[in-house]
């Protein structure tokens, strides 16, 4: 069954969605399968005689996400810990953790709620002027007509202007080394003004670990400037994910044990149990479709 908390969610989603129309009666006929009574019943808190099933016919249509909801795993509390730590602290820090572990969801979801935080998602294939000019649309600085080097002091101008910003790199460990050096010209500017956070899977500490063992340009000065520490994240457990399920609507005890069973098979990757989850509940909505139908027939 779903949870009281659960309910009270789409509850309030679907007051957002009601408000968007002229009439409740309005509100109704946009919704499918859901009649107006019904409608009235959820949005009173008379909630004694709706199906589960109903509240997540409400949820796909009305909902926020397509109906996903996000999880406080430990992983995701870590990376808000880390985030304000750096924004408020303006410091740096490094965070690793497999693909899949949702630390961009995270990083979305502190940015969306905390001013003065951009996010830049990188790519390997990302040159210095590629990365200065997404950089300068990321924290809204115009730079039309500069060149590199006057794009890169005019986004260290405006930074120092603002309340405590915080700069995130997604994924940066697909950056080359030489967009790696603007990070050393970026900190050595912005130190004490301007948090920086980066996130990437456990290859980029190799990786480094090997530039200064071998004594490679700007890569002593990179493990440096992030206290020569990279931060893990604690790992998905199949209890969170069945926090996951059932925070999505996913209550039957089968098809639970079904996405942790498939899921532990790919380290509890989020996006794999994403997909498993709204697999079960298709399932799910077919059998109950196949049951109606033969329901009418009888």
């Amino acid at each position: 069954m779903l949870t009281e908390e659960t309910k009270k969610s789409i509850a309030s989603d679907l007051k957002a969605f009601v408000s968007r129309y002229r009439s409740q009666s309005r509100a109704a006929a946009a919704l499918k399968g859901v009649s107006a009574a019904t409608l009235s019943c959820l949005l009173n808190g008379k909630w004694d005689l709706i199906s589960d099933d109903m509240w997540l016919r409400v949820r796909s249509q009305a909902g926020k996400d397509s109906g996903w909801t996000i999880c406080r795993t430990n992983a995701f509390s870590d990376m808000m810990t880390y985030l304000s730590d750096s924004q408020d602290e303006s410091s740096v820090t490094w965070v690793v953790a497999p693909a899949g572990s949702g630390k961009s969801t995270a990083a979305q979801a502190y940015a969306a709620g905390h001013a003065n935080v951009y996010t830049l998602l990188c790519s390997e294939d990302m040159h210095r002027a590629d990365f200065i000019h997404e950089l300068a649309s990321a924290t809204g600085v115009r730079t039309t007509g500069m060149t590199v080097r006057e794009c890169l002091h005019a986004i260290i101008r405006h930074l120092v202007t603002l309340d405590a910003p915080l700069l995130v790199f997604d994924e940066g460990d697909k950056l080359n080394d030489s967009v790696l050096y603007y990070f050393i010209s970026l900190y050595n500017a912005l130190e004490g003004y301007c948090g920086m956070v980066f996130l990437s899977t456990s290859y980029m500490e190799q990786r480094v670990r090997r530039g200064v063992a071998a004594g490679k340009k700007g890569y002593d000065e990179l493990d440096s400037r992030i206290s020569r520490r990279f931060v893990p994240l604690s790992p998905v457990s199949a209890e969170e994910v069945r926090a996951i399920c059932e925070a999505n609507g996913l209550t039957d005890k089968n098809a639970v044990a079904s996405v942790v069973s498939d899921v532990s098979r790919y380290g509890f990757d989020l996006r794999r149990v994403r997909k498993a989850v709204h697999k079960e509940l298709r399932k799910a909505e077919i059998r109950s479709n196949a049951a109606q139908t033969a329901s009418k027939r009888s």
